[in-house]
């Protein structure tokens, strides 16, 4: 800047108050950083004469830019040829480009006022935007993000998927509806982990289960083992009828969670000490002669949770008969449990959701910046080495894991 820029710009803060100090100083100091970035591009300083000039300018474009200090108003320069963008204003991650998406696309449509008025106001954009500048920042998120879903995933096998579902609010027919959320995550042969797939629908019925494992199917997923959920009826219907050669280990905590509905609460802790030794157990013999003890040990004061036990036999103890180095992660579908808890953090933001696009668009995001971060900063999330036993070399791929396998091809 020279010197009569200065004086000008200092003159013109003085003036200024609070935030609209911070506000005037953020404004000045990324349109001479644009400046500075363009007559990079450029090869010339603005009516500079040199050899190195590539392009001219040709005026230049308004852009609005939200933050938390207020609205900053920029000018980005525009080329006779060619194009230019500045780098500092796509520095954003995918996630928060989606999350700002969403609110504003609510904020838009009207939904519910009291709903995104505070995201609003904590995104800087009280000023409002335009119908017009959402529809565009959805449409450069949308283009990545149904890339991310519909990846090809034969790169690899699959021996462990997980699957789970959450809910959130959306509106549908302008009404506000809870939506299901299924989300599907893999641990690679080689022991690392990735987002496998998402969908959004109605509710967690055998239907829309079953559409989306066949989506998981079409994209090339396979090796698949084993694959740990609830005891959703729909999800569990779903996995037998499509994903042939794979066993399903019910989740242990969802069990105990169904478990404690049926006794008193001062013998929950009693109850569940006794259910934990069936996976405190050194063998696959072992874990289902202990779950035959512990199911006759409580079947005289709760027969109800014996029953429960003798009838889930199969499903908690699939487990077992994997290796036992991986036993402590595949018991659960507690892997998803950061994952779900990031989801409904950012969920939380929008509170209800102007359709079911602005939902996925969302959720999609944190996903795609998860499996970014687990692909960018590998970390094995099962032993080297462990994974050998699963995909033994004289056995084909149909081979059936576990004795509650939907295949009948014999070993």
């Amino acid at each position: 800047m020279s010197q009569s820029d200065l004086l000008r710009l200092l003159e013109s803060l003085r003036s200024a108050e609070g935030l609209e100090l911070v506000r005037s100083v953020a404004e000045r100091m990324l349109q001479e950083l644009i400046e500075a970035e363009a007559s990079v591009r450029i090869g010339a300083e603005r009516n500079e004469h040199t050899d190195t000039r590539i392009a001219l300018r040709n005026g230049q474009r308004d852009k609005t830019l939200t933050t938390q200090a207020g609205d900053l108003d920029l000018g980005i320069p525009k080329l006779r040829s060619g194009s230019f963008f500045p780098s500092l204003l796509e520095c954003r991650r995918r996630i928060d480009q989606a999350l700002f998406a969403v609110v504003m696309e609510a904020y838009v449509h009207g939904v519910s006022a009291r709903s995104v008025d505070e995201p609003v106001k904590a995104l800087g954009t009280d000023s409002g935007i335009s119908k017009s500048e959402v529809s565009r920042i959805c449409a450069d998120l949308d283009t990545q993000l149904t890339a991310f879903r519909t990846r090809p995933l034969d790169h690899v096998r699959f021996p462990y998927m997980y699957l789970d579902a959450t809910y959130c609010k959306a509106r549908v027919a302008h009404q506000n509806v809870s939506r299901a959320v299924v989300i599907a995550t893999g641990i690679t042969e080689d022991g690392g982990r990735e987002v496998l797939g998402v969908m959004v629908g109605d509710s967690e019925t055998e239907t829309f289960w079953t559409q989306f494992l066949r989506h998981l199917r079409e994209r090339g997923l396979n090796g698949v083992r084993l694959v740990l959920g609830d005891h959703h009826s729909g999800l569990v219907k779903a996995i037998r009828k499509v994903m042939i050669g794979a066993s399903y280990q019910r989740c242990r905590v969802h069990f105990l969670r169904n478990v404690f509905g049926v006794i008193p609460k001062d013998a929950a802790e009693m109850v569940a000490a006794a259910i934990r030794t069936i996976f405190a157990q050194p063998d696959q013999a072992a874990v289902r002669g202990q779950l035959d003890t512990v199911a006759d040990m409580l079947g005289a004061q709760f027969p109800q949770v014996k029953q429960m036990l003798l009838e889930a036999k199969d499903d908690l103890t699939a487990f077992a008969a994997f290796p036992e180095r991986h036993w402590k992660k595949i018991q659960s579908t507690n892997p998803l449990e950061r994952v779900n808890r990031e989801i409904r953090r950012r969920i939380d933001v929008v509170q209800v959701f102007p359709n079911d696009d602005a939902l996925l668009r969302l959720v999609t995001a944190v996903l795609f910046e998860m499996h970014d971060e687990w692909i960018a900063f590998p970390r094995r999330y099962l032993p080297e080495g462990s994974m050998d036993q699963i995909y033994p070399a004289e056995l084909p791929e149909s081979t059936p894991g576990l004795p509650n396998t939907t295949n009948t091809t014999a070993n």
